[in-house]
């Protein structure tokens, strides 16, 4: 007796489209949910490399210090002798604990100068403070981490160095030698405390650092460049402050400068191999060096008076900052794209249900149980379907190496069950109850039962909890979560758990939102339709009446793509709203730390600056400035509100710059000051909100001794261009002051959009300006984007909007391909009987119009709400500004919504869906009479 074929087979080979069809879309779908979650790993670890690589030397290095007078080894070796600091430096770097590594070509270690010494040499420069100053240091490594330009190495001569020797040898960099007229053989004699005499250091060479801003120098930047010091007083006059390189050999001196010299070792931190979980591990090392068990246990081998500090917390605390408020920006879109991707996944399930709802009919009148039909299903869905999800999370685990595997590997199974379950599910459920004809479905009249009202009120409940989760608190917990936990998850279904810190209902509010809208519309869908048929009964032709009829018999078959257009929508102006609000924040904040188009800026600026720069093609205005800071109050305390800077400007540029930028626009005479000014001319004032509580609305004298001046405020503005972002200001009338009018500028606030820095530069050189500053508004906007985070978290959110946008034309597809084959007999049959094929593409054009209509109404006023609900919870600062200060000046970043996004995607689900009417209305209307009988089961 011949064996039976397989089941799997048979229908495999029967149908060899739909399984290659549906392999491509888990395939597709595996690979975006297994490739989210590693995505977010991947910038989440990028943005701690890069927070370590760029934070400033000494926040990103562990220096430790000790005071080096006596042998606490009990070795009997000299704490500062070359040999022991190198020993005690191997054995600091062994005692890190993972994942905090030194970077050994940045680390640093040596002995130094607690206190500088004035230097007593009358050739050496001094400024107005006095005698120039010097710090020593006898740093190991200089000849390995700067070039020789000039002289030799210093080195330890005629024996050991000392306490008590009074002559060393140093070294001094290009920086120094310049600044401070230090020539190889120049001798710097340095008074030292006691009986001994001066320290005569003279310089044998210069040197020229090879990575001046690595850690081995700008730890401490005085080693490199000499730095200005300002002495104390009612006027601080400053001074300059240099370095002296001694050979490692020569440290023992150091003890005779005073009791504050100290050994010190700074390590750099290595951010090369850290990954997006390694933040808390590293801050728990940094806590462990700083004051836990490394610290004890590095005291009993140095001494108990070791030091040691660090800014890497502070760093790291920066990074996990960044990546909560990402988190939920991101986990939005992942929830969005996951519930398009789930819908679409049910609606191809679905397709094949309703394609073989005979089959299966029979199936179960002929004695086949629920879960036998239902087993073979699975198993005939299970063979494309479960290579399909391992071949994409492969492809996802190749797309991005870096980032956790569990993640990826839980989503991509998640899409596998969603697509194996999809076809048995709903066939199980279609197929309950054995009946060969099903019911017609008819929306017009369909009364919704008690099971479906009590799922959606549970929906609803949902949605309102979530929302205002989103708007409490942004969807993340209050500390934040850690850099590690937040990058490493996405959405379930999608792309993995969500946030691990955040909070997964509030991400899943807009999807919710989108869900509630849908069923909201498929209950007030009805309506219109039946006062539409009734109104279309009464016309003569039959068209619009039999598309209006077509359309009602829908019935809950339009649920599904109608929730998939909608969740495509919300997301869509969900993410066009959040990419304008970035975009304007960006904006707001780059024009606010310019102050115009660009900014040309020296202390004081030539005469002929201004009028050179007017010259220059594409500037269309130029508002002249004369800046100071530190305006003098003088009985006012400012404590409270810091330094206050002057702007002295021209009252007619200068107005037409605020109102054309927005910066606190108000009129040329708010400021301008009366004719005929002298000493005691009251000026008027535009001043910020402090300055203003300050001075009141009386006159009131205020600006230095030689040449005090008298204003009353008569505006207040919170900010205006020149003045730096929330910084305290006074705007007043350049020649209104005492000598203002003859007073150059120190800032030229130029407006034009097609601005080059190149020209401005050379315009206010030719004028005399050779070291002028100059900052472009453009080139500021640009560098709110250096941050990987921030540039991953946007793209991500951007191939998740496109991604439900592709899921939503699929789903309208399957839509339009579940009811064609009903269509085309539909059409067929009405040719019969007269219907011209003109009249039958309009037919199927009109039919296609009423959901179409539906979801792009529906679309544009739920992403609309959407966005007024959840926007005030999700804070834009870290994507829009990199975590800069600049967003004090542009208050709170949220989306914003955006007209063209919410418009041009409902216009093109219109246009889709009425394209692809008519492409299938063509073919169809061409049929012969072969199916006339198709879905004929007589």
């Amino acid at each position: 007796m011949r064996a039976v074929a397989p089941w799997v087979r048979t229908r495999l080979r029967t149908a060899p489209g739909a399984a290659v069809a549906l392999l491509l879309l888990t395939l597709v779908t595996s690979f975006l949910a297994a490739v989210l979650p590693r995505a977010m790993d991947g910038y989440a670890a990028a943005a701690l490399r890069h927070a370590l690589a760029t934070a400033p030397p000494e926040r990103s290095a562990v220096e430790l210090t000790d005071t080096p007078w006596q042998d606490d080894t009990g070795t009997g070796g000299d704490p500062v002798a070359p040999a022991v600091l190198a020993e005690r430096y191997e054995r600091i770097v062994a005692a890190l604990p993972a994942p905090l590594r030194a970077d050994r070509a940045e680390s640093a270690y040596g002995v130094r100068t607690g206190s500088p010494l004035a230097a007593d040499d009358p050739w050496i420069p001094e400024l107005d403070g006095g005698r120039t100053v010097f710090t020593l240091s006898a740093q190991h490594g200089v000849d390995r981490h700067a070039v020789l330009r000039a002289g030799r190495l210093p080195k330890v001569a005629d024996g050991p160095v000392t306490s008590d020797t009074r002559a060393v040898e140093a070294a001094v960099t290009t920086a120094t030698a310049r600044t401070l007229a230090i020539r190889p053989g120049a001798v710097v004699h340095l008074p030292v405390p006691g009986s001994g005499g001066p320290l005569a250091v003279r310089v044998t060479g210069i040197v020229e650092p090879v990575r001046p801003d690595g850690s081995y120098w700008a730890f401490e930047p005085v080693l490199r460049t000499p730095t200005r010091l300002l002495k104390p007083g009612p006027v601080p006059q400053p001074y300059w402050h240099g370095a002296l390189l001694l050979p490692p050999g020569a440290a023992p001196v150091l003890r005779s400068t005073g009791p504050d010299s100290e050994a010190y070792w700074r390590i750099a931190a290595d951010p090369a191999g850290l990954g997006a979980r390694d933040a808390e591990a590293l801050r728990n090392a940094v806590a462990s060096v700083e004051d836990g068990p490394v610290r004890a246990r590095l005291g009993e081998v140095f001494s108990p008076d070791l030091f040691v500090e660090s800014g890497l917390d502070d760093v790291l605390l920066g990074v996990e900052r960044t990546l909560a408020a990402l988190d939920p920006v991101v986990a939005v879109a992942a929830f969005g794209v996951a519930g398009v991707a789930g819908v679409v996944l049910l609606m191809a399930g679905g397709l094949v249900a309703a394609r073989r709802r005979d089959e299966l009919a029979l199936l179960r009148a002929r004695g086949g149980s629920v879960a036998g039909v239902a087993g073979r299903l699975l198993g005939e869905t299970a063979v494309p379907v479960l290579p399909a999800a391992a071949a994409g999370c492969a492809l996802a685990f190749a797309a991005v190496p870096e980032g956790r595997a569990l993640p990826s590997l839980l989503a991509a199974v998640a899409v596998a069950v969603a697509a194996c379950g999809a076809l048995p599910l709903r066939a199980a459920f279609a197929h309950r109850r054995v009946g060969m004809h099903g019911e017609r479905a008819d929306a017009g009249r369909a009364r919704p039962s008690r099971g479906r009202t009590v799922a959606e009120l549970t929906v609803l409940a949902l949605a309102v909890v979530a929302v205002a989760a989103l708007r409490r608190d942004g969807g993340a917990s209050p500390e934040g979560g850690a850099a590690g936990d937040g990058a490493g998850g996405a959405a379930a279904g999608a792309g993995g758990a969500a946030a691990g810190s955040g909070d997964l209902l509030a991400s899943a509010a807009p999807l919710l939102v989108a869900l509630i809208a849908a069923l909201l519309l498929v209950r007030l869908y009805p309506l219109p339709l039946r006062f539409a048929a009734r109104a279309a009964a009464r016309r003569r032709g039959p068209v619009v009446f039999l598309a209006l009829a077509r359309a009602g018999r829908a019935g809950g078959a339009a649920t599904l793509p109608l929730l998939a257009l909608l969740v495509a929508l919300t997301t869509a102006a969900f993410g066009g709203a959040v990419l304008t609000g970035i975009a304007d924040a960006r904006d707001r904040a780059s024009l606010a730390a310019v102050g115009a188009d660009a900014r040309v800026e020296d202390d004081p600026l030539p005469a002929g600056a201004a009028d050179a720069v007017r010259k220059v093609p594409g500037v269309t205005d130029v508002a002249a400035v004369n800046r100071s800071y530190d305006l003098d109050l003088r009985e006012r305390d400012t404590g409270g509100i810091g330094s206050v800077t002057l702007l002295a400007v021209e009252p007619e540029s200068y107005a037409r710059l605020t109102a054309r930028t927005g910066l606190g626009a108000f009129g040329a005479d708010a400021v301008r000051a009366p004719a005929g000014t002298d000493a005691s001319t009251v000026l008027p004032a535009v001043a910020s909100p402090g300055v203003a509580s300050l001075l009141g609305g009386d006159a009131v004298r205020i600006g230095p001794a030689e040449a005090p001046f008298t204003v009353r405020v008569g505006a207040v503005r919170e900010v205006t261009p020149g003045a730096a972002s929330g910084g305290e200001f006074l705007v007043v009338d350049a020649a209104g002051l005492p000598g203002g009018a003859d007073g150059p500028p120190t800032t030229l606030l130029v407006s034009g959009s097609s601005v080059s820095g190149t020209a401005l530069k050379a315009a206010a050189s030719a004028a005399g300006a050779a070291q002028a500053d100059v900052a472009l508004r453009e080139t500021v906007r640009a560098g709110f984007t250096d941050s990987p985070a921030q540039r991953g978290a946007e793209r991500i959110y951007t191939a998740a909007v496109a991604a439900g946008a592709g899921y939503a034309v699929l789903a309208l597809l399957l839509a339009l391909l579940q009811a064609a084959p009903e269509r085309t007999a539909l059409l067929v049959r009405l040719r019969t009987m007269g219907l011209t094929r003109r009249q039958g593409r309009r037919l199927l054009v009109l039919e296609s119009l009423p959901q179409a209509l539906l979801a792009a109404g529906g679309g544009t006023l739920t992403g609309w709400v959407a966005i007024g609900l959840l926007g005030p919870g999700i804070d834009l600062a870290a994507p829009a500004l990199a975590g800069r200060g600049e967003g004090a000046a542009t208050g709170p970043v949220a989306p914003v919504a955006d007209p063209w996004s919410l418009l041009l995607s409902a216009l093109a689900v219109v246009v889709l869906a009425v394209a692809v009417a008519a492409a299938t209305a063509r073919p169809a209307t061409r049929r012969t009479t072969t199916e006339l009988r198709a879905g004929d089961t007589r």
